[in-house]
């Protein structure tokens, strides 16, 4: 499995975590379970320098912000923080509809 590969199947995936989140329909501790996932999924892709041959796509950028934001900031301040909050949602749209990549989305691979 090449990174963009592993990108278009988790990046989905997140973004939809991401949504059911901020819509009170999952709970944090089941978007940590699935942040730690997929960092052991990508241990094995970034153990190969073979399968990192192309430069990440913005998809992959902005999938790393936010998992970045969800490891970085607890359920309540993503939730209580309106900037968090927007921040989180522009990126799952991203994702899921494509546009213009967020504002202030600094993503690079773990």
């Amino acid at each position: 499995m090449t990174a963009n590969d592993f990108i278009e199947t988790k990046a989905p995936q997140l973004a939809y975590f991401g949504k059911a989140f901020l819509d009170n329909q999952l709970d944090y501790k089941e978007i940590q379970l699935y942040m730690w996932d997929v960092l052991e999924e990508w241990q094995c892709i970034s153990n190969n320098p073979n399968q990192l041959t192309e430069q990440p796509s913005d998809t992959e950028k902005v999938f790393w912000h936010l998992l970045y934001c969800f490891d970085h900031w607890s359920g309540w301040a993503i939730k209580g923080n309106q900037y968090l909050r927007q921040q989180v949602h522009d990126c799952c749209d991203y994702i899921n509809i494509g546009g213009n990549v967020p504002q202030s989305c600094i993503g690079i691979r773990p």
